[in-house]
Parts: structure tokens; C-alpha cells; sequence
């Protein structure tokens, strides 16, 4: 695979050099989103994905052009499900890079069988915490 170009917008946009395009959502990959237009701009491309080195991203081709599927795993299927789960703060509770579990959601990267359950444990965490919550006036 050979990239021919890469544009933003609300978009990771990409036209390879067969003229095959595809498109990511951009908040699904918080480094980039946060980025400036400068930063974005400053990216490599090798045959297998795009690099941003100040920004220390990595996409590959592939998780623009893997599934046609709306939810490529279960995590993507869940966390889809429910849009009011902040999925940076989710990632901060579990510890884990907020960017891994965005590539999770958009197919970009399969988590493992053991992630899939740290993932669980997260909400089921956060979802025990919310039953418990007493508004007092």
C-alpha cells in the first residue's frame, strides 16, 4: 500500500495511490485532535501507515480499510453504545494511553482477550459508582 495524501477536517481523511480513499473521525485519536495544524502536517509516510513524530502517532493503513462493519470488535460495539462514557477519562481511570483505546474503538488495534476484561472491570467500576450516587439537596 502507498499513500498519496492525508487531509483533516473533523476527518483523519486518506487517498492512497490507487485512488481508494477512507476516513477515521479525528476525536477518536486524542494526539491528534489536540494537535496543532502544524504538528499534523509534520507526518511520514511508510508503506504500512502514517507517522507523527513530534506527536508520537502511528496509523496504519490497514485500520482505515480493515472492516466495513460499524463496530470492528466488542470494545468498539460497548463503548459506541454508550456516547456519554468520556473515552479519555476512561482511559486515565484504567491507566492506560488514551490513543490505544481510540485505535480499540475505531478497529485501528484488536485488544487482547486480558484488555477486553480490564476494560469490562472499568465500567462495571464506573457503573457501580454511578448506582451509588446520592443527590442530596
Amino acid at each position: 500500500m502507498k499513500a498519496k495524501r492525508v487531509w483533516f477536517d473533523e476527518y483523519i481523511n486518506l487517498e492512497m495511490n490507487d485512488g481508494r480513499t477512507a476516513r477515521i473521525p479525528l476525536n477518536e485519536f486524542p494526539r491528534l485532535e489536540q494537535a496543532t495544524n502544524e504538528q499534523r502536517a509534520d507526518y511520514s509516510l511508510s508503506p504500512f501507515g502514517i507517522h507523527w513524530e513530534s506527536i508520537d502517532e502511528d496509523l496504519s493503513y490497514d485500520g482505515f480499510f480493515t472492516s466495513d462493519t460499524k463496530y470492528p470488535n466488542a470494545v468498539s460495539k460497548t463503548l459506541k453504545s454508550f456516547p456519554e462514557i468520556n473515552i479519555n477519562q476512561l482511559a486515565r481511570r484504567m491507566g492506560i494511553n488514551q490513543s490505544l483505546l481510540a485505535k480499540y474503538i475505531c478497529g485501528a488495534k484488536k485488544p487482547s482477550a486480558n484488555r477486553v476484561k480490564e476494560i469490562e472491570k472499568a465500567l462495571r467500576e464506573l457503573g457501580n459508582e454511578l448506582i451509588s450516587v446520592t443527590i442530596a439537596e
